[in-house]
């Protein structure tokens, strides 16, 4: 892994690098965003921009491509983490760590206007996706359920074939119809179906599923937050566990990307990850040092947009990869010219490098 120029100014920071055979550009924003704000969950937004929560905040935020900011205050549960698009065009979300005896489930037009809707005191809504169905779904982590409502508002609780004290966390839509999510607690993977029927697939003890997505496989993959490993489901149910490169990197959240790769956040290990369907991984560098990369979602700009939620950094970084588009090749002379070129550049170099060692002034 190497890591160019670190170019700075106020609110930005841009990083030039290149890892294996690809190069990549991380950039990170915080002109706008309200200090300690810790942003958790990002979404692609319907209006090409992307849309993200801010738990410790109590704020929606909204970023541009181009890295400008907007922040929408007026929640009342408040400590929003999950966000996802609904099928209305609007931005939904769950409030879950702010009044914990006043939960909700959010809603924000484009334009920033704001409804909530309430859920059972010390329910904790906490992932949230739309599904096949037109209706928004989500896991409530202390009551132990998965919740669904429509975007007329109209909520309805399912617990029933859910283990007790589960601790749902994060949930996805499947390519088979269900929803899919992760049981935090009790180290299982659920799967609901829109009528509300719950099976449960178990896993390595002790491994904590945290985020989920749909891979382009058609396969369901996840995290495995203690476990340190990046998981797949079949939606058949067969599973099969990848360890993350880095040691106690804590992967965090997931998302299908660019290059049909699924890409994900390491809250310890500070970094972003990437895993090929065939499991194999790259990991990126050059975040601000302990930012507890949280979020991660692709933007409509190929690249890949994340949260960074801790209070001393609060920022939203921007992964850019740029991958060559083929490998040249030299003919006997051409290695002959390259080899002579490079001989005369090392000779100019070592010339300068005299030159600035015999001017330097004496101590």
């Amino acid at each position: 892994m190497l890591c160019g120029t670190r170019l700075w100014r106020a609110g930005l920071v841009t990083i030039l690098c290149s890892a294996a055979s690809a190069q990549y550009t991380l950039t990170e924003y915080s002109n706008g965003l309200t200090v300690g704000s810790s942003p958790a969950g990002i979404v692609a937004g319907p209006d090409g921009a992307l849309w993200f929560t801010e738990y410790n905040g109590n704020q929606i935020g909204r970023i541009t491509t181009a890295g400008v900011i907007t922040e929408y205050s007026g929640l009342t549960g408040s400590g929003p983490v999950g966000i996802a698009v609904g099928s209305d065009g609007a931005l939904w979300f769950t409030e879950c760590f702010g009044n914990i005896n006043n939960n909700s489930i959010g809603r924000i037009t484009t334009a920033g206007v704001i409804s909530e809707y309430s859920l059972t005191a010390l329910s904790c809504p906490y992932g949230i996706a739309a599904g096949p169905d037109g209706a928004l779904w989500f896991t409530e982590y202390l009551s132990n359920k998965i919740g669904r409502i429509t975007t007329a508002g109209v909520i309805t609780e399912y617990s029933a074939g859910l283990t007790t004290s589960s601790g749902p966390e994060y949930i996805a839509a499947g390519p088979d119809g269900a929803l899919w999510f992760t049981e935090y607690s009790v180290s299982r993977i659920g799967r609901i179906t829109t009528a509300g029927v719950i099976s449960e697939y178990a896993l390595t003890p002790g491994c904590s599923p945290v985020g989920i997505a749909a891979g382009p496989d058609g396969a369901l993959w996840f995290t495995e937050y203690f476990g340190n490993k990046i998981g797949r489901i079949t939606t058949a149910g067969v599973i099969s566990e990848y360890p993350v490169p880095t040691a106690s990197g804590e992967p965090e959240l997931i998302t299908a990307g660019p290059g049909n790769a699924l890409w994900f956040t390491e809250w310890n290990g500070n970094k972003i990850g990437r895993i090929t369907t065939a499991g194999v991984f790259t990991e990126y560098t050059g975040l601000t040092a302990s930012s507890d990369p949280w979020g991660i979602a692709a933007g409509p700009d190929g690249a890949l947009w994340f949260t960074e939620s801790s209070a001393a950094s609060s920022r939203i970084g921007r992964l850019a990869i740029t991958m060559p588009s083929s490998v040249p090749t030299l003919s006997p002379w051409g290695v002959l010219l390259l080899a002579l070129l490079l001989a005369g550049a090392a000779g100019v170099e070592l010339h300068r490098g005299t030159r600035r060692r015999a001017s330097a002034p004496s101590q």
